[in-house]
């Protein structure tokens, strides 16, 4: 068994799965006079592929305990998913992993730490792990597609490849 590395979320090293959603460095403005601040294309929304349309659900996520083996992968081949975390604490940490699309393989496994308001959102056929909140339930707003055709890919996996606490704390510098 091999455990995967976790490095910290952040826009430039999520680049090529898709879009990281934090307000830290977005571009925002004040909008209905000066009351509210607007943070403006945090993410981009795919979701038009054969006729669908976007969609918001609220996912609730148990947390997972560590060491967690790598089993199932999946990847929405006609759209992007979006997973806002419902909180402003960073105390509250999810991890995300994720391979490039195309043809699967192990080889292409990245693992990032998400604290607090860190939300992604998976570009269409980026294949990614299901949710893996940690510490307590929490709850996600989630942005994808609806409509006709097959929009999720699953493959089992050895679990061979591990997500453990040691690779955590390193994520966290501690």
């Amino acid at each position: 068994m091999s455990a995967l590395a976790i490095s910290p979320l952040t826009r430039e090293a999520f680049a090529p799965f898709g879009d990281v959603i934090m307000l830290e460095g977005a571009k925002h403005y004040p909008i209905n006079a000066g009351t509210t601040e607007r943070f403006d294309a945090l993410a981009t929304i795919d979701a038009t592929e054969q006729g669908g349309k976007p969609v918001i659900s609220l996912f609730r996520g148990e947390p997972r305990a560590l060491p967690l083996a790598i089993t199932v992968m999946e990847r929405h081949p006609l759209g992007s998913q979006a997973f806002i975390p419902v909180t402003h604490s960073m105390e509250d940490e999810y991890l995300v992993v994720v391979a490039p699309a195309g043809e699967f393989s192990t080889k292409g496994l990245k693992a990032f730490l998400a604290r607090g308001f860190q939300g992604v959102s998976y570009a269409r056929g980026v294949w990614h792990h299901p949710l893996i909140t940690l510490h307590k339930v929490s709850d996600f707003v989630i942005v994808d597609r609806a409509g006709s055709g097959n929009n999720c890919d699953e493959i089992a996996l050895a679990g061979d490849v591990t997500l453990t606490a040691e690779a955590l704390a390193a994520s966290r510098g501690t």
